[in-house]
């Protein structure tokens, strides 16, 4: 430990001052999930700290009411807005691929707020669950309305995936309807690919279709 960190952390002012570099920006709490829902109940005039503490404990908060009380008093004493870190892309992912009812009352909340501040992904959220919907329950007739939906917003990766559907409409359509898939095919053609590798890439033909014969 040099001089100057031995004096940086002797004039620390406050316990938080004794957190540098990426200690201080990677530290996680226990509040930080519900964070959101604080910051929604703060805008809607909600500022009591123990009403909004008892607001989350059903909902899974672990943590102790002292931390709901500091989060509260540094948004009233701070000179800039404090609110929740934005959530990390691959979360925002995750959220958007997976059913709604899947996902818990602070994710839903998290990410309604997510989408409310960006247009874009609010329309992209609305198509990929659309598509979603349509693929589970073999809705194959409505994907002329879902691309022509797609094309009206200004997101051009969904505009490129919509065209290449449109290149291959009617077996889109039909893998959207009929129950059956290619999945048997592409189960054999894996098991002979893995056969092949494990023989890297030596055996001849006659012995490749010995093995595929003949495994199990």
């Amino acid at each position: 430990m040099t001089h100057r960190t031995v004096k940086s952390l002797a004039d620390a002012a406050k316990p938080e001052g004794l957190f540098r570099g990426q200690w201080q920006h990677n530290r996680t709490s226990v509040l930080d999930e519900y964070k959101p829902y604080l910051d929604e109940r703060w805008d809607e005039g909600c500022t009591n700290a123990w009403k909004l503490w008892e607001e989350i404990v059903p909902l899974g908060y672990r943590g102790s009411y002292g931390r709901v009380s500091a989060y509260l008093r540094e948004k009233r004493t701070s000179p800039r807005p404090v609110t929740a870190q934005p959530p990390a892309p691959r979360v925002v992912t995750r959220w958007t691929l997976s059913r709604p009812e899947t996902l818990t009352e602070i994710e839903q909340l998290r990410l309604k707020v997510v989408l409310a501040n960006c247009p874009e992904l609010d329309a992209l959220t609305g198509h990929v669950r659309s598509f979603a919907h349509m693929l589970t329950e073999r809705q194959g007739e409505r994907l002329p309305q879902w691309l022509d939906a797609v094309r009206q917003d200004d997101l051009p990766s969904p505009h490129t995936l919509a065209a290449g559907i449109d290149r291959d409409r009617n077996a889109v359509i039909a893998g959207l309807t009929l129950p059956w898939n290619s999945g048997v095919v592409e189960g054999h053609v894996n098991r002979i690919k893995m056969l092949k590798r494990q023989m890297f890439g030596r055996a001849g033909f006659a012995l490749l279709r010995k093995r595929v014969l003949l495994a199990p």
